[in-house]
């Protein structure tokens, strides 16, 4: 690195990328600027495609998988349309890290092998392609982190050979499943802003419009899904970073609550800060498909091989119960309702989301209450002390291995003093008491749903609007809070922004400076069509609870049109 400038060694990497996608591949000519073509969905991505891909590419992950399960479809003609339209979506949005199509296709072929050979599938997710957010290792394969000086090493240390690249515990069991991993998609610089951008591939804008952002951090998952580069892929979340991306791209997301799903081996700026630790968890375009994955997973017991899982397999039962009790078989359901934390409104198309969900609760029999929790302004405090323990020195060490300077991140332009053992522990204390105040707020709502218990999960924003343009992620207090509390909470979409009629009233009051930016920050002419979801919020280790409820939500509000287990 010493003799090569941060700009260049930034440029080589953008050229290796290119230079890996087949010629054949390769966009004739660049894309008209955004202005000219904001929105490079649908058919703007399929015509670049053969039919058949297209078939392949937008069919669910459940449905892959059945079809490579039963040898109607072989594993190599998925992988490779996945591949396709993968490369394409980043010559688009610069989406991915990391390309690794030929290791994928030898994947591939070794299982349609084994099919031909044993007349079975390897595993439950035989030949299906898994997207990684590019804070997951993968064996031979970089991890930037969207950190120029990460790039040939192993988390900024040296390589003494391509081997000591260790893989990521929950890569591993997705091989074992039958999983083929084939790409790495985009962060921000050091995976921590609701915005991607970085030195390497520079911005990643949204593929519905590309004058909005994709969100962030698991921003690159976020757009490949939203232009079907993938059926079903991985990311982190520590603020909203699945949750922003999810919402942001019409897309569904789970972040699970700390110890669910296997973290150990994935790399994290803030490696080491264990009060609000990253999380991983599936981003994809069903419930139905997060669901498959999610259960897989637990069936082959990570717990054995990550210490800080929790021994927690899959509850059927859990998520047979609420089906049924949202069906109307049973007591009916009681939920939560979170109109505004108080500090940031939701824009007029979040507020509508919002509208349409409970009068679709209510209109199925349940009870909705409005949310009046202790204050969140208290959690987003405990949420930035606690990530900031160590005043962003990791993160700036990582820049000065190249000396690229920093993006607009939660760190800022430079570090400040780590704090000591001392406050670390009153820190925790407060995270600790204000956990017990949430909770105890929880149990209180039994006095008030009519049937004698707590509700049995929450409604609120993803994010106070639909994805704003760039450098305009204002405030992330929508999703920072449940990762303060620890709880599992799923994203599923909704509606998208209408300017006729998702209008700010004319006498519309602020409640603060921030309030007032974001209010400011509306444009409903250039949020027309941009997706808008929710979240859907339970306690701890409650992902069978708000996966079935979004499951049920999405097929109400969707009238059947999306896949119900």
């Amino acid at each position: 690195m010493a003799d090569t400038t941060w700009k260049e060694k930034a440029a080589e990497k953008r050229e290796a990328l290119l230079s890996s996608i087949p010629l054949e591949w390769r966009l004739p000519a660049p894309l008209p600027p955004p202005a000219e073509l904001p929105n490079v969905t649908g058919p703007e991505i399929r015509k670049y495609l053969s039919a058949r891909e297209i078939e392949i590419t937008e069919t669910s992950a459940v449905y892959i998988i059945r079809k490579t399960s039963s040898g109607e479809w072989r594993c190599e003609d998925v992988v490779r349309a996945f591949c396709h339209r993968a490369a394409v979506a980043h010559q688009m949005i610069n989406c991915l890290h990391e390309m690794f199509f030929d290791a994928a296709i030898h994947d591939a072929k070794t299982l349609d092998a084994y099919f031909a050979e044993h007349g079975k599938p390897l595993g439950p997710l035989h030949g299906l392609p898994v997207s990684l957010k590019d804070t997951i290792h993968v064996s031979n394969v970089d991890t930037s982190m969207g950190i120029i000086g990460w790039l040939d090493t192993f988390e900024g240390q040296p390589l003494l050979e391509k081997t000591s690249r260790p893989e990521s515990t929950i890569v591993t069991h997705l091989r074992t499943l039958g999983a083929i991993h084939y790409v790495k998609t985009s962060v921000p610089q050091g995976s921590f802003a609701g915005e991607t951008i970085n030195h390497i591939v520079g911005h990643t804008p949204n593929p519905s419009n590309r004058n909005l952002v994709v969100g962030g951090s698991s921003g690159g998952e976020g757009g490949l899904l939203a232009l079907y580069g993938s059926p079903i892929g991985l990311g982190t979340d520590i603020g909203g970073s699945i949750r922003l991306p999810a919402s942001f791209n019409g897309c569904y997301g789970l972040k699970p609550s700390t110890g669910r799903l296997p973290f150990q081996g994935i790399a994290s700026i803030v490696d080491g800060e264990s009060a609000i630790p990253f999380v991983v968890g599936p981003m994809g375009h069903s419930v139905a498909d997060l669901v498959f994955l999610t259960k897989a997973l637990l069936a082959v017991e990570p717990w054995r091989s990550d210490p800080g899982d929790h021994e927690l397999p899959w509850r059927d039962e859990v998520c047979e119960t609420v089906r049924s009790r949202f069906r109307g078989k049973g007591e009916r359901l009681a939920f939560g309702v979170m109109y505004s934390d108080g500090i940031v409104n939701p824009q007029p198309p979040v507020a509508r989301a919002l509208g349409e969900a409970v009068q679709l609760l209510k209109s199925l029999g349940h009870t909705v209450i409005e949310w009046k929790p202790p204050p969140h302004a208290e959690a987003l405090t405990i949420w930035r002390e606690n990530i900031t323990i160590d005043g962003g020195h990791a993160f700036h060490s990582a820049l000065s291995l190249s000396g690229e300077p920093a993006t607009p991140t939660v760190f800022g332009s430079k570090p400040s003093a780590p704090v000591d053992a001392t406050e670390v522990m009153r820190r925790t204390i407060a995270l600790r008491n204000y956990r017990k105040a949430y909770l105890d707020y929880w149990n209180s709502t039994a006095a008030l749903t009519g049937t004698g218990k707590p509700v049995d999960a929450l409604i609120a924003p993803v994010h106070h609007g639909p994805p704003p343009a760039m450098g305009k992620v204002r405030y992330m207090g929508y999703t920072c809070a449940f990762n303060v509390l620890d709880y599992s909470v799923s994203v599923i979409p909704v509606t998208r922004a209408r300017k006729d009629i998702d209008v700010y009233p004319s006498n519309y009051s602020p409640l603060n400076k921030m309030d007032s930016i974001v209010h400011d920050d509306y444009n409903a002419n250039l949020l027309d069509g941009a997706p808008v979801g929710i979240q859907i919020i339970g306690q701890r280790l409650q992902e069978e609870t708000v996966l079935a409820l979004s499951e049920e939500i999405s097929w109400e509000l969707g009238r059947g049109q999306v896949p119900r287990l």
